[in-house]
């Protein structure tokens, strides 16, 4: 088979970059050493990218932090239209395709930038932000997250699920067309967001529990849960995350391993609800898909482990693409949206 389109839900190249360049290195989006830049983009066979705005707690400023990176994004669009277009909605993309350019979507990880304020939640709207999870590693003003303080142990979460605020925010995500994201968020919030909310929703790098007991991963029955809401989970390449270690050691990121996840989810929650979610710049193990240039290599291996042609393109990209149609094919265009922008920039 040819090489298979990519749609990646997850990576955190852009904090990267950031800190790159706050170290007075040249960091750019075209080319780098990230794991990430728009010439592996092209080799590896990428149709789309999401990329997420993350700040750390231990920033000064979490907000000003993100918004530096969410200006980031747009200043390398502007400079890089060649190659690539930002996007905020599903037809974007697949006119990118046809048109030989790439896509990227902006992405919030750890919604405690919203610092529980719902027009900030709108303004990352405008801003061009169409997926969010609630939390990161931390509690902050929607929800308590699944690590916390060096960890807990997985299932334990304790009755800390989402705040009264928090649901408020999956209403408004609901509304506007934000895809809700519920990796990092603690077990008790993952089932509270499956009773708060109608729409499909991801776990956007987040792998099986069974297989590494890592209490990011999921459980069977979320897996479940989220394939009976068609929603997807992403594999994450992080090894703590994908091997029978679950996190005591930083081991190798094995393909082997992937393709044993990648397995073990669709027998559980069927072919439909497994998707792509490196965590690209965001893992610090070593990895045998070094870059996101060799990600053909995991579709290989897909394929010596029986999976099919058609399966291999659900996981690569149709399982993704069949969510970001359902949640991301009606713009609601608000005072200031970035739609107008994106438009002008992108398809001129």
């Amino acid at each position: 088979m040819g090489a298979v389109r990519v749609a990646d839900m997850h990576c955190d190249t852009l904090s990267m970059l950031q800190l790159l360049r706050r170290m007075g290195k040249d960091a750019e989006l075209r080319r780098s050493r990230c794991h990430i830049d728009l010439e592996k983009m092209k080799a590896g066979g990428y149709m789309v990218q999401t990329f997420a705005i993350f700040s750390d707690a231990d920033e000064k400023d979490p907000l000003e932090s993100g918004l530096e990176q969410a200006d980031l994004f747009w200043q390398e669009m502007e400079k890089n239209q060649d190659l690539i277009r930002p996007v905020t909605a599903a037809d974007q993309i697949e006119k990118n395709w046809a048109e030989g350019k790439l896509s990227a979507m902006l992405s919030v990880e750890g919604g405690g930038l919203c610092r529980g304020n719902v027009s900030l939640l709108r303004t990352f709207y405008r801003l061009g932000v169409r997926m969010l999870t609630l939390t990161w590693n931390f509690e902050n003003e929607l929800a308590y997250p699944q690590l916390s303080g060096g960890g807990q142990e997985a299932g334990h979460s304790g009755g800390r699920g989402l705040k009264d605020q928090g649901i408020a925010f999956l209403e408004e995500m609901e509304r506007l067309g934000i895809i809700i994201d519920v990796s990092h968020l603690s077990d008790d919030g993952f089932w509270d967001v499956a009773r708060h909310t109608a729409q499909p929703f991801i776990a956007s790098h987040s792998n099986a529990r069974v297989l590494a007991p890592h209490p990011r991963n999921l459980t069977d029955d979320m897996i479940r849960c989220l394939a009976d809401r068609g929603g997807v989970a992403g594999i994450n390449f992080y090894s703590r995350f994908l091997d029978a270690a679950g996190g005591k050691t930083l081991s190798l990121s094995k393909t082997e391993d992937m393709v044993a996840q990648i397995r073990y989810m669709t027998n559980v929650g069927g072919m439909d609800c497994v998707g792509l979610g490196t965590d690209f710049d965001g893992i610090d193990c070593e990895v045998e898909i070094r870059d996101c240039s060799m990600m053909q290599q995991l579709a290989e291996a897909m394929g010596r482990a029986g999976f099919s042609e058609s399966e291999i393109e659900k996981i690569f990209y149709k399982n993704v693409m069949r969510v970001f149609r359902e949640i991301l094919s009606d713009e609601r265009t608000l005072p200031g949206s970035c739609a107008e922008t994106c438009e002008r920039v992108s398809y001129r």
